[in-house]
Parts: C-alpha cells; structure tokens; sequence
C-alpha cells in the first residue's frame, strides 16, 4: 500500500524532476522508452505498480481459447487492487494490440488508476472511451495473440527498457513514465519536492533577469541566498 502522503506529494512533481533526482541516486534506467499519453492528460497519475508479462507468440499456445484459461489477461485484470498502475511488458511489439476496450473498461470498473505498456492497444477509440488513463505506443488492430503470449502476472518484468517490481512506485504525466524504486520512494519523494520547490525559485530569478552560470545549477552563493529568502518566508 502506498502512503497516502507520499502519494499525494509525487503529484506535485514532474517525471522530468523525478529523472533528475533518482539520476542523482545513481538510477539512471527510471524512464520507460516507448509509452506516451494516449490521449492528453491534465493531472499526473501515482500509484504502485501491478505487473504483466508477455513473451513471443507461440502458435500451440497464443491461441483465442487461451483467453479463457485461468493464466490470462483476464485472470490478471480480476487480480488487481484498486489504485494500482497495471505495467505490462511486451517487448516493444507494435503489430499486436494487448488490451481492447472491453479489458479497459473493466480495469476502470475495478479502480486500476492506469495502464503503461511498451506496446500497443487495440479498439483505440473504445479505449479511449472507457475512460481509463493509458500509457503505450501506440494502436493496432490484431489481437494480443497475433504476437504475443500471455505467460503471467506479478512478477519482474522490463517495460521500456526499465526493471519493474510489483509494488514500484510509477509516476505518469505527459512527459512518460517514471519508476521510482518501492526502497526508496519516500526519500526520493522528499528529494523531489524539494529540487521543485528551488527550481521555481530559479525560474523567479530568470524571469527577473539574472544570469545562469551559478543560478542553474545553484553555487554555494545562490544557494545560500535561496536558503535565505526560504527561512524568510517561514
């Protein structure tokens, strides 16, 4: 279970602040390759992640039946709590879509806050219309089994190039998706909300005209006088 606070200060932060702090932790792999808004989004979106797993299609075994065996992606769908962020890797494949409308639409009866995918969705409009915010590569009208083979849920898995965790915190807005390790989300959190409190600070000082060398990144000067104005402020 996230922490309600933490949660509700992630909101507040960019994923590009985000990339920026854990880069400074030594994360350098936090950003997903491939997934984008599929239609634009005005809020940014937090939660733990639940994760999926395809691997290359195999004849024997992606086949329309599997969509009835208890391992499936509805099997999955019925799994997940409400609030998470479903994260599903697979591989990079555009040419099959792993969701449809009427799969979206019950993750958004079921209060899964978002779907992130390396790949693509199908019934695009449908998607779209079910109201559930989603993060992928596009869209394409076969069927997940046209590609892909459903192997299994919560577990490691690599979406976009990153490694994800069941219960990593994902942060989405419309620059990406961000992945903040579980161990560390309170600190980088923290971290976080800091680093954006000084870079609208700095964007004050920009608009008034101030040079950047020693402004951005802040020298010992800039942040004394950063520190300053903060303590004024109370």
């Amino acid at each position: 279970m996230l922490d309600q606070r933490i949660k509700a200060a992630l909101e507040l932060v960019s994923t590009a602040t985000l990339t920026t702090v854990l880069l400074k932790k030594g994360l350098r792999k936090t950003w997903m390759k491939g997934p984008k808004p599929l239609v634009p989004q005005d809020k940014r979106i937090v939660g733990p992640a639940f994760t999926l797993r395809f691997v290359p299609a195999r004849e024997d075994l992606a086949t329309p039946e599997s969509w009835s065996s208890p391992r499936s992606t509805r099997g999955a769908i019925e799994d997940m709590p409400e609030g998470c962020i479903a994260v599903v890797d697979a591989m990079g494949i555009k040419d099959a879509g792993i969701f449809g409308d009427i799969l979206c639409a019950r993750m958004k009866k079921r209060g899964v806050a978002a779907l992130v995918t390396d790949g693509v969705v199908r019934d695009g409009a449908g998607v779209i219309g079910t109201g559930l915010p989603v993060w992928c590569d596009g869209v394409a009208a076969p069927p997940s089994v046209a590609g892909l083979t459903f192997v299994g849920w919560q577990e490691p898995i690599g979406c976009g190039g990153v490694a994800v965790y069941p219960d990593d915190v994902i942060i989405l807005d419309s620059d990406g998706a961000v992945l903040i390790p579980q161990a560390i989300v309170a600190e980088v959190a923290s971290a976080a909300v800091e680093q954006e409190k000084l870079e609208t600070w700095i964007m004050g000082e920009v608009e008034k005209g101030t040079p950047l060398p020693g402004l951005y990144p802040p020298n010992a000067e800039t942040k004394a006088r950063y520190d300053a104005e903060m303590k004024q402020k109370g």
